[in-house]
């Protein structure tokens, strides 16, 4: 006896949509494991359990207005989701294949979010570009080259920009490369339109009036909200619109900086901090297409031009491990100054509109003093320096003191822009003066001063940002001199290691965790390692002995649709597993006579209850089995249930639902609390009141939401019932106002104790 036709049929039909689609399941195994464990998942009666992938199977058919017929029990296709209307258009029969591809519906998303983010670049450049003339060379001209015009006019444009933010009030995480890093962590790739829009404008004020900043920052904004809008109107999934936010962000980076492949890997190690091909793939070709549209208006010269270097004798590694030293003090200096001056400001009782004006005001004064390289971006002044770098030593050490200070103070207080630019900057004061130094005491066996500027700039950005790839790429890409790689690369790894030895955290993700943000962590909360075996396991599973004749079995598995039973002796103690393989091989040769005892396999694959699903699946597909019994880690031959596909699917959609409620909870909070919640860790101790106490049970505030509990290093979703234990680590969205008695209901705390 063997499984029935129609049984056949789904398999096929859902083994195909699993192998195109195991993203929407949320399981990532190993290739072999698909096929195996999408049998399985068929055999689960509750037809919940299919719906949210066949409604997305619907729903990418639709992608463009159209929508496919509701399913019936009786349709031949209901079982997939692809059943067409009978009056389809000859265009829609054509495009069906098209449009019911993912690949081919993220590639056209992709390359649509490229063209526009690159579109967009040209349009914010050519804008920033206008807005500097007018405001700094026009009015400088009509001010009758007074200094006191230098001093007034980053001062005018942060007032400017504190109006301008004030009135638009932006909702939704921060501007630029940090509030994307959290969007794409925490609110499903959700960029805010309005609130990009206000941070764009006011970082063309800010950029056209002399702050010190760069403009990369806001192009990935813009980059990152196109991704995001486009998906949004495509009703794509979370994943796919958080895919779509990366190749808007690595298009903008592209473009704005005339590098494809560094805007791909900033893409990668920056905001999605994690590589998978099929991402890559749609980023790349939105990188490409976003840089080329980009050049076609801003041509395809490289960004600085520097003096032919070779490098002359090993010995001159030494200089640049002493110039990846020095860049990663820049760097962590940077780090902590702007960390520093942006809590000042916050914490600083005084309008926040004004406080852009101050940071303005204190930026004009270093430009008043003789210092007027500060302003703006420094491209140009960075630029004219490396091609004929004739400053003395200490006046470029002057520059990078006086652009540490002025940037911090400007997007400290409130400014708008990016940090990238200013690191470019200061490597490339600082790589020029120990350069000159180079030169002064090794002559014979050192490169011009222009090239240590250039490995120095990669050096700071990668002790800033904590991305070494893109600073090994971006000076490459923007002198398009490879001759520089290998200085470039020694370089970038000391500042990167010396950097995290001095700070732990990047300059953007230094204010996320104060404040209890963990982009990092968030990644790393795979809803697979949130549950464990024990809570997904089947406990009442059908058995069988060693006894059981084959007859009786093939009965059995055409009752209950299993493909699979452990196998027990008369103590109940498990011996093995039996298959619908090992079944359908002997009654293929016509033996229908025997006992299980002659096919089943002995010494099983196993798993335990305290194992997390993520761990189970992982050793399941190795060998590319559907299901496994589960037994006490003590008493591997005592079974306490079976662990399937289908079992499999049911946890990860019940947790799936419960994060997409906790989600919108979090979404409704922050915008009841009119964006002044903020995520805190809270560590619970021994003794505290909530310890044996379930979440339901605890008196928490209105304006609180646990948003999840780190427990031995396992991320758990919390649930009402969820009982909390000594040395839990809750991370929750509370209003500031009601932290006090959260700690008090959590931890024990009374205002003003811990941390």
């Amino acid at each position: 006896m063997t499984a029935p036709a129609w049984r056949r049929c789904r398999l096929g039909a859902f083994s195909t949509m699993w192998e195109r689609h195991p993203g929407d399941w949320g399981v990532h195994l190993p290739r072999g494991a698909l096929c195996a464990l999408s049998r399985e998942v068929l055999e689960s009666a509750a037809g919940a359990v299919y719906a949210p992938c066949a409604e997305r199977q619907i729903h990418a058919q639709g992608l463009l207005g159209r929508r496919s017929a509701p399913m019936t029990s009786d349709s031949p296709s209901s079982t997939v989701g692809t059943a067409r209307p009978h009056h389809a258009s000859l265009l829609d029969r054509l495009t069906s294949p098209f449009w019911t591809s993912e690949t081919a519906v993220m590639m056209a998303g992709a390359l649509l979010v490229g063209l526009l983010a690159g579109l967009g670049i040209v349009v914010f450049r050519r804008t920033v570009d206008l807005a500097t003339v007018l405001c700094q060379e026009r009015g400088l001209e009509a001010a009758g080259g007074g200094r006191w015009y230098l001093l007034l006019l980053p001062a005018l444009g942060g007032l400017a920009v504190g109006l301008w933010v004030h009135a638009l009030k932006p909702q939704g995480p921060g501007q630029g490369v940090a509030g994307i890093m959290e969007s794409l962590a925490f609110h499903g790739g959700r960029v805010d339109l309005r609130g990009s829009i206000a941070r764009i404008v006011g970082a063309v004020i800010t950029l056209g009036s002399g702050g010190s900043a760069g403009p990369e920052d806001p192009s990935v904004q813009l980059g990152a909200a196109v991704g995001s809008q486009v998906g949004r109107a495509f009703q794509l999934s979370e994943g796919r619109v958080r895919t779509l936010v990366a190749c808007g962000a690595a298009a903008a980076l592209a473009a704005a900086f005339k590098a494809p492949l560094s805007g791909v890997f900033f893409a990668v190690e920056i905001l999605l901090g994690e590589f998978s091909a099929t991402s890559v793939s749609y980023i790349v070709v939105a990188a490409v297409a976003g840089a080329a549209a980009s050049q076609a208006f801003l041509g395809s010269s490289p960004a600085f031009a520097v003096p032919q270097y070779e490098l002359r004798s090993a010995r001159e590694l030494l200089s640049y491990f002493v110039l990846g030293c020095a860049a990663a003090l820049v760097g962590v200096a940077y780090t902590r100054l702007l960390y520093w001056t942006e809590q000042s400001f916050e914490d600083w009782r005084f309008p926040g509109w004004l406080k852009p004006a101050i940071g303005g005001l204190a930026v004009g004064a270093i430009a008043f003093l003789g210092r007027p390289e500060v302003m703006g971006d420094g491209y140009a002044t960075l630029g004219a320096t490396l091609r004929s770098p004739s400053a003395d030593v200490l006046l470029l050490l002057l520059l990078v003191v006086a652009k540490l200070v002025a940037t911090t103070l400007t997007i400290g207080s409130g400014g708008q822009g990016g940090l990238f630019a200013p690191s470019l900057f200061l490597g490339a004061m600082l790589g020029l003066a120990l350069g000159r130094l180079a030169n002064a005491f090794f002559p014979a066996f050192s490169a011009p001063p222009a090239a240590y500027g250039m490995v120095a700039m990669g050096a700071v950005l990668a002790s800033a940002v904590r991305a070494p790839i893109v600073a090994f790429l971006l000076p490459f890409e923007m002198t398009n001199d490879y001759r520089i790689i290998l200085p470039l690369m020694l370089a970038v790894v000391t500042s990167l290691v010396v950097a995290r030895w001095l700070e732990r955290e990047s300059v953007y993700t230094i204010k996320l965790k104060a404040h209890g943000i963990d982009p990092a962590a968030q990644r790393d909360v795979n809803i697979m390692r949130a549950i464990t075996v024990g809570e997904a396991m089947a406990r009442e599973y059908p058995t069988v002995t060693p006894a059981t004749t084959l007859e009786a079995l093939g009965e059995l598995f055409h009752r209950t649709g299993h493909h699979g039973f452990p196998v027990l002796d008369e103590e109940g103690d498990l011996l093995g597993i039996v298959t619908l393989q090992d079944f359908d091989r002997v009654t293929a040769a016509g033996n229908t006579e025997g006992t299980v005892e002659n096919i089943y396999v002995r010494d099983p694959i196993t798993t335990f209850p305290d194992e997390t699903l993520e761990e189970a699946v992982r050793r399941l597909g190795a060998r590319d089995i559907g299901r496994a019994p589960v037994v006490d880690r003590q008493n591997p031959r005592r079974l306490l249930g079976v662990l399937s596909a289908s079992d499999i699917s049911r946890a990860y959609g019940r947790v799936l639902a419960q994060r997409t409620e906790l989600r919108q909870r979090m979404a409704r909070a922050r915008a009841g609390l009119d964006g002044e919640a903020e995520f805190v860790e809270i560590e619970i101790p021994a003794g505290a009141p909530a310890v044996g106490k379930r979440i339901q049970d605890l008196a928490l505030p209105r304006e609180c939401v646990l948003v999840s509990i780190t427990r031995r290093g396992r991320t758990v979703i919390p649930r009402g019932g969820t009982v909390l234990r000594p040395g839990d680590v809750a991370t929750a969205f509370v209003a500031p106002s009601c932290r006090p008695a959260m700690e008090r209901a959590l931890a024990g705390r009374r205002n003003g104790e811990g941390t």
